[in-house]
Order: structure tokens, then sequence, then C-alpha cells
């Protein structure tokens, strides 16, 4: 759609701008100390298999210090790369590429690590009905970013922000005097498109919750049984979604109890960055 496009352009360039005026302040003390108007080569690559994002804040980074550079990727967003793959090679000016070289980097590492998790998350899922989502866990600033590289990793997006979309927790339950009068004012308010979901934490909740009209119900911290409850009481009503402390080791039984939906906070929070490199190439131009 145009306006996504257009808001993942925007996202881009905020976080690129954000991220190299944080590094490189009011210059590069190092870079200035090489050749100036040097054009080199050099090669980016991965030392871990992983599941490639992140190509376009890579480029955009180069490009926003050197607008002649060139990059050529040998993969996209998206691909499964495997240790010792050459990702891209590139041409540019030797100043902007050193200087641009960590924040381009770490743009890659960060989202190719949501993804990677991402898709391994979406395959242990194979063949049940449940898809993966993420949560609002995500690093300040960088949640267009990441909320990008969960779809690259095969998993769906929850709400973007509080703006998008209603979810009814613990506190605002509480704040509202109940599940029923939660829901009521919630479906009330909601214009139509705005997802509406109720957080609900026993089955009981859920019953009031299903009796109040609710289409979306967030079972939180369900044990497996519990689910398998949940699932037989909601009997279609409603789409119901897992979440709360889901690991590799849980989620295809979680799956298996029939949830529609099951979120997982950790494929943004807790996340270690893909090993990558940038050398120079021999024979670089002069």
């Amino acid at each position: 759609m145009p306006d996504s496009l257009h808001a993942h352009e925007e996202a881009i360039t905020a976080d690129v701008r954000r991220a190299l005026a944080e590094d490189v302040g009011t210059g590069d003390l190092t870079a200035a100390l090489l050749p100036e108007g040097k054009v080199v080569r050099a090669r980016l690559l991965t030392r871990q298999d992983a599941v490639l994002c992140g190509t376009e804040w890579f480029d955009r980074t180069l490009e926003a210090l050197d607008p002649d550079a060139e990059v050529f990727w040998h993969h996209a967003d998206g691909d499964q790369v495997v240790a010792g793959t050459s990702l891209c090679e590139m041409e540019a000016d030797v100043r902007a590429l050193l200087t641009a070289e960590r924040t381009a980097i770490n743009f890659v590492q960060l989202l190719s690590a949501v993804a990677t998790r991402t898709r391994a998350f979406v395959k242990l899922v194979e063949g049940t009905r449940a898809k993966i989502l993420d949560t609002r866990k995500t690093i300040p600033g960088l949640r267009m970013a990441q909320k990008y590289a969960v779809k690259v990793g095969g998993g769906m997006n929850h709400r973007i922000g509080l703006y998008d979309g209603i979810l009814l927790k613990e506190n605002h339950i509480a704040a509202a005097g109940g599940v029923r009068q939660a829901v009521h004012a919630a479906l009330r308010a909601a214009t139509p498109g705005t997802m509406v979901q109720v957080e609900v934490e026993t089955i009981e909740q859920l019953r009031e919750a299903l009796d109040a009209g609710a289409k979306l119900v967030l079972l939180d911290n369900f044990t497996l049984p519990r689910l398998r409850e949940a699932v037989a009481v909601a009997g279609g009503r409603a789409e119901l979604e897992a979440s709360g402390g889901v690991e590799f080791a849980t989620v295809r039984e979680v799956a298996e109890t029939g949830v529609h939906r099951i979120s997982v906070g950790s494929l943004t929070k807790d996340i270690k960055a893909v090993d990558l490199s940038l050398r120079l190439m021999h024979g670089s131009n002069s």
C-alpha cells in the first residue's frame, strides 16, 4: 500500500539520520586521516547462518555520506544465508565508507537477528493454524525497523503502537471496573477497522469477554491444559492469542492447543546480533 510504503521509507530515513548523528557527531576524526577522494571496494561477510534483513538501511547509510556509492547485493532481505557468505560488495569513497561502516552494519546485524529468530519460531509452528506475532517490546526508536524484520522472517505484526489498536490489559480492566465494562467501552469507541483485543487471565474472564462481544482475546500466561480449555470454551466465537513466556521449546505445544495467534516478545527484545564483517578488497581504485 502506498501509505505503508511511505511510512517505511520515512522510517529508514529517520533511523539513518539519527544513527549517523549519534555516531559521527561533528565528524569522524579517524577517517579524516585517510586520502581525500580515494575510492575503494569492500565486501560484507556473515560469520554465521542467518536470515538477511536490513539491506535498505545499509544502502541508505552509505549513500547519506557518499551519494555516488554503489552497493551490489548478492542476496535480498528474507534470504537464508550461510556462514562465510559474501552478502554484498560496494564501491565508495574510503572516508565515507569507513565512517558509515559501523552504523550500516549495526542495522543489518540487528534486523537480521530479528528476522532469523522469527523464522525459527515460524518454522516450529508449521502445520498448525497458529501465526507468530511480535509485541511492543522493541528497542526504542527502532520499532518500525524491527516490525519490518519480523515480517521478513515470516511473522506478523501486532499493533504498531498505542495509536492503531486497542488492547485492554489488566490495569485497563481494573480501572474500567471489570472485563465486561472495559470491552463494552472499547467496542463503543472503536472506529471501523480498529483492532479491539482484551487480555484475560482466567477461564471465567474469558467467558465474560466472550459474552461482552470480544472477538479477539489474549490468553495471558495460560498453561497448556488451560489453553486447550479456552479453545473449547471459545468455540470459534473469537480468535485466541497465547502470550507469556513462549520459547522455542514450548511454542509447538502451544500452537497445537488450537490457538490462532502466538505473540512472542523475544522476537525483538531478546536477540543476539548476527556476526558480520566488512573488509576492504585488494585492487581498490585510487
